[in-house]
């Protein structure tokens, strides 16, 4: 059966997401034998050792169906920021949540979503997917967050406002505070959703995430992911704390077993391996220092970050520099996907890949490419 025309018009600006060559592609096009990705911004340290462990444990029972709401994974996520179990929901990595806050939330052909240009490309394409208008304000110099331009691009009939904070790919954040203070002059059916992928790497995050004061604002919703710090990129782990009533909405609507088995208890396991977590947030705070000290050397500006990557312009044209990158062996993230194509972004990596990473900026930027 082929679409109808409606249905051929409506997905025809649709592209697949696209994340670039793979490590092995790259191998093979350059002949290397090895190849270090800085582009994902994922956890330099890996998964838990512990995490390992339980999903060697787990892989026996595969062939079982989770538990219905995933009830042990949000009573440890509801424990571990402390919060009510009855405002966390789970998901298939974060996207998930934000789909169905879109759908659940938002009127078709009437409603609309504001967010920052640029912004996370799901936003994007879930209320364009929805039929839902979203208006995009300009951040302002720097990348700084113009909270009054976001809060004038709203009205009435805005369901939702996108706020990732630290945001990306700058690496620029606000106090928690100040987003609070946003939420509150919002109209009143208008929720704010803030992204918080990367809070755990702010200095300090305590001063940064709106998690703690959860319950501060009734009209506030917090994303938090398991895909950055926790390294669960691929199992893809998510979750949201919302008002009640909302949560209640989402798990009515949520496909069953979204979140599988594994994730589950990889989750839950990640949750308890404090001593890996510490580890991989000193290595990025080692490493986000270093970098941004090394990179300034070479001629390079670098924007401040509270996320676990970094931000620059180089001295050089930024995508001839990412491709005599990728020749060395090293995949960063070129940002002309964000209309940013003098600018690169960097994900912190291990000691050993930061010094690879700054030896070969080196050698681009001095000899040429």
């Amino acid at each position: 059966m082929q679409p109808n025309d409606r249905v051929r018009e409506a997905v025809r600006g649709f592209t697949p997401y696209a994340p670039g060559l793979s490590m092995e592609e790259i191998r093979e096009r350059y002949g290397l034998t090895r190849v270090i990705k800085l582009a994902s911004n994922e956890n330099p340290l890996g998964a838990s050792p512990l995490v390992k462990r339980v999903l060697a444990r787990k892989g026996d029972m595969v062939f079982r169906y989770p538990r219905a709401g995933n009830p042990a994974l949000v009573a440890a996520l509801a424990a571990h920021h402390k919060v009510p179990r009855e405002c966390v929901v789970a998901g298939n990595g974060s996207d998930e949540i934000i789909d169905l806050l879109v759908r659940v939330t938002c009127e078709p052909g009437k409603s609309n979503v504001v967010a920052f240009s640029p912004c996370f490309s799901i936003y994007v394409q879930q209320t364009r997917l929805c039929g839902v208008t979203l208006r995009q304000a300009p951040l302002g110099p720097d990348f700084r967050f113009d909270l009054p331009g976001l809060r004038a691009a709203c009205d009435d009939d805005t369901a939702l406002v996108f706020l990732t904070n630290p945001d990306n790919p700058s690496g620029h954040a606000v106090p928690a505070e100040e987003v609070l203070a946003f939420a509150r002059s919002l109209p009143p059916r208008t929720l704010l959703v803030v992204d918080e992928a990367y809070a755990e790497f702010a200095e300090p995050a305590a001063e940064y995430s709106v998690l703690p004061r959860f319950g501060q604002c009734d009209n506030v919703v917090v994303l938090h992911t398991f895909s950055k710090l926790f390294g669960l990129a691929g199992l893809r782990l998510g979750i949201g704390v919302m008002p009640d009533w909302l949560a209640d909405y989402l798990l009515r609507v949520r496909l069953p077993f979204s979140v599988n088995l594994l994730a589950e208890a990889a989750g839950m396991a990640a949750l308890e391996d404090t001593a890996f977590l510490q580890a991989s947030l000193d290595t990025v705070v080692r490493g986000r220092k270093l970098l941004t000290e090394k990179l300034t050397q070479l001629g390079c500006r670098v924007y401040p970050s509270q996320a676990n990557f970094l931000m620059l312009k180089p001295p050089v044209p930024a995508l001839e520099l990412f491709e005599a990158l990728l020749q060395r062996g090293i995949i960063v993230r070129a940002l002309k996907s964000y209309d940013l194509p003098e600018l690169l972004r960097v994900s912190i990596g291990n000691d050993e890949e930061n010094a690879m990473f700054l030896a070969a900026m080196q050698d681009a930027i001095e000899h040429g490419f």
